[in-house]
């Protein structure tokens, strides 16, 4: 088992859910981030006064899937996520161990889906 953790533009959020739902996949976990990378930020205008914001609105999208459907997963995160903008955002991909099922007690991948 895998876990899947995608920093996207917020904006995109919307499409990646579409996408995800019509290949059958509805469990993830969404988080409000803010965070800066390469993009460095922007100038914002607040009553005719420029301030830099640092930090940028994103989500982070968590998922945890069978190591057979890492690469199907990794695909349509990046085709609806991609704008060929810096700020896309990331993905990153790491094991995991176990899976229980807290209700049921079910473990592996029985408690996935």
């Amino acid at each position: 088992m895998k876990k899947v953790e995608a920093i996207i533009r917020p904006e995109k959020f919307q499409d990646l859910r579409e996408k995800l739902a019509a290949i059958g996949f509805d469990g993830l976990t969404v988080t409000e981030v803010a965070g800066t990378g390469k993009q460095k930020g922007k100038v914002g205008v607040y009553r005719s006064t420029e301030f830099k914001v640092t930090l940028l609105s994103k989500l982070k999208i968590e998922l945890v899937v069978s190591d057979e459907r890492v690469d199907d997963i990794i695909k349509h995160i990046v085709d609806a996520c991609k704008t060929d903008q810096i700020g896309d955002g990331k993905i990153f991909i790491s094991s995991i161990e176990q899976v229980i099922r807290i209700r049921t007690g079910e473990s592996g991948i029985k408690a996935i889906y």
